[in-house]
């Protein structure tokens, strides 16, 4: 008579024919799955979370899309708070995110301000923090796995109008910060509220833990305080005047990419990333233009679609047709998402409607009014549920 508990350690040891597959199999069946179910294939086994996580398969497994929209808010009247808002633009997506920030420990979140987010993390600048330099120091969080590390202010971020994150988890969990730094320590600012001085870019390196300081660029360049940023093929991507897209390494170099848009009267366009192409947002006095970068060495632009600013909000909205603007466009979809902003008060809160326009079907379609007091920048938030800063921490 067979021993007791034989059969059942027959059972215990039998394998599953599904780890007879080669890894080449099993990532081509993982990557036909929702990205949802991706991030829970990494809890499976070792070898599961290994071949997910892995950067040579990245590119090939599912990636999260656009969910929502972060924004600063400010709220009370003598002593206002910066606050976080977040939107959501995509139904149920991370229904329990904490979008108000609060797990962050090291800052209140009245003295937070929200500079850029860049494939699921965000980049926060605190103050009133004893332990940085002049009291500034810089926060980037994951919302979705309420994670975030903490890197060290330099001797210019109280200074510093522009700061920019850089990230892309299908090449490395690694991420970048830039500073644009005034090179005379003086910010000079025009009519518009663009930095038109020389700069210096420092670049912070998660890998390295350590700033290091970038190329002088020789001429004046206009940054505005709010350009939207594309951190795409290891390169910062943003527009500036005369017609420029800048391209800035984690090295600091950097290139300009002549535009073929006309130029624009409603400040300068902002740059976006669409179907893996770079994409620029032209708001002209009478048009709302799109072009799509098609070769980076010719710098090839094309139309992609261009509306009258009337044809695009309508009869029931034409009251915006002077006070929107371009905030995000979906990054696998024809669809461009807009603010409509109505100032009641030269300082006080607006009324701000988020909108989404339909290129294909030159469709408008009114999502929410946003709350009181809602400001720049407007920040498109694609959740990443891994966890980027296993290093760091």
């Amino acid at each position: 008579m067979a021993p007791r508990g034989c059969n059942k350690k027959k059972r215990g040891t039998k394998r599953s024919p599904v780890s007879d597959l080669s890894d080449d199999l099993l990532v081509e069946i993982i990557s036909r799955v929702p990205y949802q179910s991706t991030c829970c294939c990494k809890c499976v086994s070792r070898r599961w979370r290994d071949l997910v996580s892995h950067p040579d398969h990245r590119k090939k497994l599912p990636r999260s899309t656009l969910a929502g929209i972060f924004y600063q808010t400010f709220r009370g009247e003598r002593f206002p708070a910066m606050l976080c808002g977040y939107q959501s633009v995509s139904g149920n997506w991370c229904t329990s995110m904490d979008c108000s920030l609060s797990f962050l420990p090291n800052c209140k979140r009245v003295n937070m301000y929200l500079l850029d987010s860049c494939n699921g993390l965000l980049l926060c600048l605190c103050w009133n923090q004893p332990s940085e330099v002049n009291g500034f120091g810089y926060v980037v969080c994951n919302p979705a796995t309420e994670t975030w590390v903490t890197l060290p202010a330099t001797t210019w971020s109280s200074k510093v109008r522009t700061a920019r994150l850089g990230f892309d988890p299908s090449v490395s969990s690694h991420f970048h910060v830039f500073e644009f730094v005034s090179t005379t320590g003086v910010v000079d600012v025009n009519m518009q509220g663009h930095d038109t001085g020389k700069k210096t870019v420092g670049v912070y390196s998660s890998k390295a833990g350590v700033w290091t300081n970038g190329v002088v660029w020789d001429s004046p360049l206009s940054i505005s305080r709010f350009p939207r940023s594309i951190f795409f093929n290891k390169m910062l991507h943003f527009s500036s005047d005369n017609n420029l897209v800048v391209a800035i390494d984690v090295e600091g170099n950097h290139r300009f990419i002549r535009g073929s848009m006309p130029d624009s009267t409603r400040g300068i366009p902002n740059v976006y990333l669409s179907r893996g192409q770079l994409h620029l947002a032209n708001e002209s006095v009478s048009e709302l233009s799109i072009w799509a970068l098609e070769d980076f060495s010719s710098e090839n632009w094309t139309l992609k679609h261009s509306v009258s600013h009337l044809q695009l909000l309508g009869r029931e909205y034409s009251v915006f047709a002077g006070n929107y603007r371009v905030i995000s466009i979906h990054p696998e979809h024809n669809v461009i998402f807009i603010v409509c902003e109505q100032l009641y008060m030269l300082t006080g809160p607006s009324l701000t409607k988020l909108m989404a326009y339909e290129m294909d079907s030159r469709e408008l379609r009114f999502i929410c009014d946003l709350e009181w007091g809602c400001r720049t920048p407007y920040l498109p938030y694609v959740p990443l549920l891994s966890e980027p800063f296993a290093d760091e921490q």
